[in-house]
C-alpha cells in the first residue's frame, strides 16, 4: 500500500467487469481511482474546463459525477476502456446528432488532451490501430507471418485470388454496427466458395484471406513489457473460436517464441500502444510450430482468461509506472 499522489481516471461503462478487475488491483495499491462514463454527460456528469488568458498552461477544471469531483490537473493516468455509446435520448434526430458531435469533440476531445503521464491506450492510438489495412501493414513491417490477403469489391479479383490461394475465408473489416436497442451482432470468419461470388460484391469493400490450416489458436495479451499467452482449442473445431461457446473453450498456457514477442512490441510501438490483444493461428510444420498473425485488438477483452487477475495486476503496474510514493 502507498499513498496516491494523483488520480487514475478509468473511462468505461458501468457494467464493465474487466475494468473492475483493474480497479480492484489499483485499490489494493492505495491508488485514488475515479470511474467516468462520458455517455453520462448531463446532470449526472458535469464538465468545467478552462485554458488561456492567465490560466495555467494546460486545461484546468473538473469533472463532477454523482459521487466524485475530479480535478483535471490531478489526473496522472488514464485507462481508456469501453465507454457507452452516446445517448441523448428524447432529442430530435438533428439535435441528437449535434449534441453527440459536441460531446465527442468537447468532452471526449478534452479527455484525450489531458497531460496524463500514461494512457492505456490513448483513444486516438486505438482508433488508428483498429483499421484492418493498417493492422496488416504494421504486422508485415513488424516481421509477423501474414496470410495472403485481398481487399476488393471486384468479383473477378476474388475468383482469381481463390484460384491462386484457395481455400479462402471472408472477414469483416469493422464488424456489424449496434442496432438502435444496443444489441451487438457479429460476423464470424467464414469459408467462401468462389462459385457463390456474384456482382453484389461490388457494393462495398470486402476482405478475403487464404485459409490457414491451423491446429489451434493463440491469444497473446501484451501489457507494457508483460506477455500473457494461451493456446485455444474448441471442442467443435470451429473455424473462428469466437463463435464457439466460450465456457467450453480449452485454454493452455503457451510459451511465445522470442521473435514473436519482439515483433509484438514493435507492432505496438508502431501505433503508440501500451496494450494489445494479439490473435494467432498456430500450425504444425516439419520445422516447428508456425505462428501466423490474425489481428490485434487494441482494446480487446481479457477478463475471461484463466489468469485475468495477473493481467489486471499488470495493468495496474502500467498505470502507476513512474509514480512517486
Amino acid at each position: 500500500m502507498r499513498a496516491s499522489p494523483g488520480t487514475v481516471l478509468v473511462i468505461t461503462c458501468e457494467e464493465d467487469v474487466t475494468a473492475n478487475l483493474v480497479i480492484t488491483q489499483l485499490n489494493e495499491r492505495g491508488a485514488r481511482v475515479a470511474r467516468v462514463d462520458p455517455a453520462d454527460i448531463g446532470p449526472d456528469l458535469v464538465l468545467t474546463a478552462q485554458i488561456g488568458a492567465g490560466q495555467p498552461g494546460r486545461w484546468a477544471g473538473q469533472l463532477r459525477t454523482l459521487s466524485r469531483h475530479i480535478a483535471l490537473d490531478d489526473v496522472r493516468s488514464i485507462y481508456h476502456r469501453r465507454p457507452s455509446l452516446w445517448r441523448f435520448n428524447g432529442l430530435e434526430p438533428q439535435a441528437r446528432e449535434f449534441a453527440m458531435a459536441e460531446a465527442r469533440h468537447g468532452l471526449k476531445g478534452l479527455l484525450a488532451s489531458l497531460p496524463a503521464r500514461r494512457y492505456v491506450n490513448h483513444p486516438t492510438a486505438n482508433e488508428r490501430a483498429e483499421v484492418k489495412p493498417a493492422q496488416l501493414q504494421a504486422a508485415v513491417d513488424a516481421g509477423f507471418d501474414v496470410s495472403a490477403t485481398l481487399i476488393t469489391n471486384e468479383p473477378d479479383a476474388v475468383r482469381a485470388f481463390a484460384a491462386e490461394h484457395g481455400p479462402i475465408v471472408y472477414k469483416s473489416l469493422r464488424g456489424v454496427p449496434s442496432v438502435p436497442g444496443g444489441e451487438v451482432a457479429a460476423i464470424w470468419t467464414q469459408r467462401i466458395d468462389p462459385a457463390d461470388v456474384d456482382e453484389s460484391l461490388a457494393i462495398t469493400a470486402h476482405l478475403f484471406q487464404a485459409e490457414i490450416p491451423k491446429t489451434s489458436d493463440a491469444r497473446v495479451t501484451v501489457v507494457a513489457n508483460r506477455v500473457f499467452a494461451h493456446e485455444i482449442t474448441t471442442p467443435d473445431g470451429a473455424l473462428d473460436w469466437r463463435s464457439s461457446d466460450w465456457a467450453k473453450l480449452n485454454h493452455t498456457t503457451v510459451q511465445v517464441p522470442l521473435d514473436i514477442q519482439i515483433a509484438a512490441r514493435r507492432y505496438l510501438d508502431t501505433f503508440g500502444l501500451v496494450f494489445g490483444c494479439f490473435d494467432f493461428a498456430l500450425q504444425e510444420s516439419p520445422t516447428g510450430r508456425r505462428w501466423t498473425f490474425v489481428e490485434c485488438n487494441p482494446n480487446g477483452q481479457w477478463g475471461w482468461l484463466p489468469d485475468s487477475d495477473t493481467i489486471a495486476s499488470a495493468f495496474a503496474d502500467a498505470l502507476l509506472e513512474g509514480w512517486a510514493g
